[in-house]
């Protein structure tokens, strides 16, 4: 249905606002609150047998173009327009275009919202989510994000994302808990909430979204799209200790994270992973008739291709009784190869492409280093830059030994091929060595190899309060070239976008080992990855 032209009566003023019948009300209160000022936490709109709530039908009410409606709450201070215009990318010419489209958008917080802003801005590095978000007929918390995400990127300016805000709160009221101390700590009087039950929240109410097609009789096809990018499949065994002939208890289940355990050991996040995994519990032993001690075994059977890691630094203290922040610094690496913390079943699957791929890495960063030479040489005189070629493609093809390396490192008239030739030839070589199991299972990671693409940061010393802050990986928004002679991101040398709500910058890749932990500054709390692309 068509949005309509209603009006609002306020106060003893009219004012004119649209209303989308297709949209939840919390979007026509926003609209309201824009004329207004009046909270929506304290507005009332009334419409035919009482007042519009959240989850009004609006079948239901059947509003009519020119419609009326009374408001009642009062008005606080109006909403600041931006202090410049928002001006959209297609008003652009080519040198303003230059210059804008290298920095995305920052969020807006909306008073205690930096959990909210971080966790969208994360979720940004799944491209394929907004693919299948704008593929796909969407309603409620899913539409909402998938409205946001367009808006984000169609704009130069920071974007409010009230609708989005309260489609949240209005599918899980835990995020519209007030603050004890009242409108203290927030512009309206909301409380800090965590950004890691954010990003879970989230990703099951987008459970809805279909999965992205894959090939005939793939899996793909029965799959939604949390399930087949991002959620894997855990193998739990348990063990009696005291009775070793008591067959063992399996279980699977699907989950959509993995766990770091933080504890006075923990230096490095693979140590806190497999601490999550493995460990020991009492049960009743049904050999024993009695309560036993039993080793727990838990392993990855499936891995998705993008692969959370909620680094666990909020505890609860029964000393003081509340939840309290783990400071430990917690190394944790910008590629992770997941073979550890799979069943071995699939780490037989999954070692013959790994391993391949590895050491074609290897051969990938000696072409680069050769092209670093070349570029270096070409303004020295022949003979000089004769010496430096051979020199830099003997040190080249020196450090690979294997048949494979010495295929990839071929250098044709005392150049290197086009990187693209290489790739490609790459490329059909790993194809070939893919398990079938992972061709009929779209979204899956074929490799367990992964790259660091964001990362969601908490600072302060308090586990209910603090900031939360972005960072996402350059490339995410801007492809890395992979033909040798056009211009990119160096895959080896490739900074960070830091978003710390409406503020955006540049973030060093070198600086990555400053949210380690350790103190009160920002330390790595929702890790994302995702699986190394073979080409």
């Amino acid at each position: 249905m068509a949005p309509l032209s209603v009006h609002i009566k306020h106060a003893g003023k009219v004012h004119d606002v649209q209303l989308d019948p297709d949209q939840p009300p919390s979007v026509f209160k926003d609209a309201i609150y824009q004329v207004t000022g009046v909270p929506i936490e304290r507005m009332k709109v009334m419409i035919k047998g009482g007042m519009l709530k959240d989850d009004t039908d609006w079948k239901k009410v059947a509003p009519k173009d020119g419609q009326t409606f009374m408001v009642i709450g009062a008005a606080g201070e109006l909403p600041k327009p931006p202090e410049k215009p928002v001006v959209f990318l297609e008003d652009m010419d080519d040198s303003e275009l230059a210059q804008v489209v290298s920095y995305p958008v920052g969020l807006v917080n909306l008073g205690n919202t930096c959990y909210m802003n971080s966790t969208v801005q994360a979720m940004r590095a799944i491209v394929e989510l907004q693919t299948a978000l704008n593929a796909s007929s969407v309603t409620g918390l899913p539409n909402q994000l998938r409205l946001l995400f367009n808006n984000m990127s169609k704009t130069t300016e920071s974007v409010t994302p009230s609708s989005f805000l309260l489609a949240l709160r209005q599918a899980f009221p835990q995020f519209a808990e007030l603050n004890r101390s009242g409108m203290k700590g927030g512009a309206a009087g909301y409380a800090q909430q965590d950004a890691e039950e954010c990003w879970t929240q989230v990703l099951h109410a987008l459970k809805v979204v279909p999965g992205l097609p894959g090939p005939s009789g793939s899996s793909a096809h029965t799959k939604g799209f949390v399930e087949q990018f991002i959620g894997g499949e855990m193998r739990r065994e348990l063990k009696c200790d005291e009775a070793p002939e008591e067959p063992p208890s399996v279980t699977t289940e699907k989950v959509l994270k993995v766990d770091c355990n933080i504890t006075i050991s923990t230096n490095y996040m693979l140590s806190g992973i497999l601490d999550a995994l493995d460990g020991k519990l009492e049960k009743n032993s049904p050999s024993l008739g009695r309560q036993a001690v039993y080793t727990t075994r838990s392993r990855l059977s499936r891995i998705p291709s993008y692969l959370t890691v909620h680094m666990v630094r909020f505890a609860w203290r029964a000393d003081i009784g509340k939840k309290a922040k783990i400071m430990r610094k917690v190394k944790f690496p910008l590629e992770f190869d997941a073979v550890e913390i799979v069943t071995d079943d699939l780490k037989e699957k999954l070692l013959p492409i790994s391993r391949r791929l590895k050491e074609i890495e290897k051969d990938r960063l000696e072409r680069r280093k050769v092209r670093k030479r070349t570029k270096v040489a070409a303004g020295q005189p022949k003979k000089d830059r004769d010496v430096e070629m051979t020199d830099a493609s003997g040190a080249a093809s020196g450090s690979t030994a294997n048949a494979h390396s010495s295929e990839n490192q071929e250098v044709a008239g005392g150049e290197l091929q086009d990187e693209s030739v290489y790739r490609e030839k790459e490329l059909k070589e790993l194809e070939a060595l893919v398990h079938a199991d992972f061709l009929a299972d779209v979204g899956s990671s074929v490799s367990g190899l992964y790259e660091l693409v964001a990362i969601v940061t908490h600072k302060g010393a308090a586990a209910d309060a603090g900031h939360y802050m972005g960072f996402v990986k350059r490339s995410v928004f801007h492809p890395i070239s992979r033909k040798a002679g056009d211009p990119g991101i160096p895959e080896d040398d490739e900074d960070w976008y830091k978003f710390d709500d409406e503020k955006v910058s540049i973030f060093p890749r070198e600086k990555l080992a400053t949210l380690d932990g350790g103190g009160e500054d920002s330390s790595a709390y929702v890790l994302l990855y995702k699986t190394k692309a073979l080409a």
